[in-house]
């Protein structure tokens, strides 16, 4: 095989929506996680979502390791099919959204944002940018131990604003029904963030408004119009309580 991953002992399917056709592979080398993408799948997203795996894995990020094929590439095709092979991560996707889980994810985002930045700083007048993992969502987190053991799934990394994607994390993590942030639990991520990096003084008065459009957004993407414009208020003043009690 391409991968040279040794003699198979066990093969498992896995339940990962229609797009992909997922296993996990044991054999003598370890525990890998095999995926065939049955839709059409970009080999060059697959390649920038492994160089980006592999940079990220080099700082101490957690995310899976990636195995490369013997000339190198990030990919094989089988049967028309684009194959990937990472490994294994270990834990599980969260049940529960404590705290504990909400601080450890802002430090993860924050490393994932410090390593992946554009090396040029941005001007004063700019809002800083960078690369950013495009889907920090419950579906590709996992925890152990109260710790973030590995984030999955990067092949919407794009460039963007990141208090984009912190909004969007807020959001997703820490929203109540109503869109509201959960004061405690945004809280406890904005701290994480922070301790990794600094928002900057331009950054803490914009994340409100792009906090705002996270939750509009997202209530647009459900169909609930009727309650689009009450929740994104709701986002947008949350948010602007939790940066402020960050910043006192």
């Amino acid at each position: 095989m391409a991968y040279r991953l040794g003699r198979l002992t066990s093969v498992i399917g896995i339940a990962d929506g229609d797009a992909e056709t997922t296993f996990l592979f044991r054999s003598e080398r370890g525990e890998f996680i095999i995926t065939l993408f049955e839709s059409f799948a970009d080999p060059f997203d697959l390649e920038r979502a492994f160089r980006t795996m592999e940079t990220l894995a080099a700082a101490g990020v957690p995310c899976p390791a990636t195995l490369r094929t013997d000339a190198g590439a990030a990919t094989i095709t089988v049967s028309g099919k684009l194959v990937a092979v990472v490994g294994f991560v270990p834990g599980a996707r969260p049940s529960e959204i404590t705290t504990g889980k909400c601080h450890a994810l802002g430090i993860c985002v924050a490393r994932i944002h410090q390593t992946l930045r554009r090396a040029v700083e941005a001007v004063s007048d700019e809002l800083p940018s960078g690369a950013v993992h495009g889907a920090i969502n419950r579906d590709n987190v996992f925890f152990l131990d109260g710790e973030v053991s590995g984030v999955i799934n990067f092949r919407l990394r794009r460039d963007d604003v990141l208090i984009t994607e912190l909004a969007q994390v807020l959001l997703h993590w820490t929203a109540k029904a109503n869109g509201a942030l959960d004061r405690t639990l945004a809280g406890a991520l904005l701290t994480g963030y922070t301790e990794v990096r600094s928002l900057s003084e331009l950054e803490q008065q914009a994340l409100p408004g792009f906090t705002m459009a996270a939750a509009a957004t997202s209530f647009a993407q459900c169909g609930r119009f009727a309650e689009l414009e009450d929740a994104a208020q709701c986002a947008f003043r949350s948010a602007k309580v939790v940066v402020e009690e960050m910043r006192s």
